[in-house]
């Protein structure tokens, strides 16, 4: 009890002097709760994951890894549609499930996330342009499907292309 009221006193002191108390470090649960939240295909999730990437200092305890290399070796703006963004989001949940050892069995949703935000991307366009960046998405998504886990080359996601062209034309026919 004495600890108790010798700890509620310090932070009431602390405040009112305008000290900041060391950062508790969050539990195992509390990290896959806020990964769990960021990574949803979802507005909702690619909204709150945004501003979250604008004020990382206030996740610091998290000790999440916001590195990136954007859309690794793919572009980050084919035909000039920006995916920098929707990679930034995927590449967080990769390199933040993979350090919790929970990589493989959220790697599905973290791929649909990035599906669903070059889809929002491509909203943003009338329809003849947003015809072909969705199928830019589409292909995007199809190779990490495939190959997430695995450094993809720029052959590699053409090859994937060039099938998922051939496929919508047969579709058509």
């Amino acid at each position: 009890m004495a600890k108790r009221v010798l700890a509620i006193v310090a932070l009431s002191l602390a405040t009112l002097v305008g000290l900041t108390l060391p950062a508790y470090a969050v539990t195992l649960e509390q990290k896959l709760a806020a990964l769990s939240d960021f990574t949803q295909p979802t507005a909702s999730s690619a909204s709150t994951w945004r501003s979250a990437w604008q004020n990382q200092g206030a996740w610091a305890d998290y000790g999440f890894d916001w590195s990136t290399d954007l859309c690794s070796s793919s572009p980050d703006q084919p035909l000039g549609f920006d995916f920098r963004m929707p990679c930034r989001r995927h590449d967080f949940g990769y390199r933040n499930y993979k350090a919790v050892s929970r990589f493989p069995a959220n790697k599905p949703r973290v791929d649909s996330a990035f599906y669903f935000d070059m889809q929002q991307v491509c909203a943003g366009y009338s329809a003849i342009p947003r015809g072909t960046c969705n199928s830019l998405a589409w292909t995007y998504y199809q190779a990490v499907k495939e190959f997430g886990t695995l450094n993809v080359t720029g052959a590699q996601i053409e090859r994937i292309r060039q099938q998922a062209e051939s496929a919508a034309q047969n579709a058509e026919s």
